[in-house]
């Protein structure tokens, strides 16, 4: 099995860059891709690369951090539309030609912890 993690870092450089070819060169022909917190579900490598070339907005995100296995890989991402940011999660699986053949995203909403612990935390 070709290195899915290099198909992946592929996949974010060509997002970023807008290089829609190179993105979809990174997929199988029947990507699926999931997002559970809408429960959407995307078929197919045309459906999911418009998705991303029409993303509302002047975006931007780069890689925090990429962990791989043969066959998977999960990554954590900064996502940042105009003053917003954001992180998501991203978790690939691949076919065998090294293709991304599924990609399911988290993208959690930030939240104030809760009272009575900052004893313990720190912010950042």
């Amino acid at each position: 099995m070709s290195d899915l993690r290099r198909t992946v870092e592929r996949f974010w450089a060509a997002a970023e860059a807008r290089d829609w070819d190179t993105f979809a060169d990174t997929l199988a022909e029947d990507v699926l891709y999931t997002l559970p917190q809408t429960r959407e579900r995307i078929s197919g490598r045309v459906r999911y690369v418009q998705f991303n070339r029409e993303y509302p907005g002047d975006w931007h995100l780069r890689t925090e951090r990429l962990v791989a296995e043969p066959g998977q890989v999960v990554s954590w991402v900064h996502f940042k539309v105009g003053l917003e940011e954001m992180y998501g999660i991203s978790f690939f699986t691949g076919d065998e030609e090294g293709r991304i053949s599924a990609v399911t995203d988290f993208w959690p909403e930030p939240y104030e912890p809760p009272a009575g612990r900052d004893h313990l935390t720190e912010r950042y």
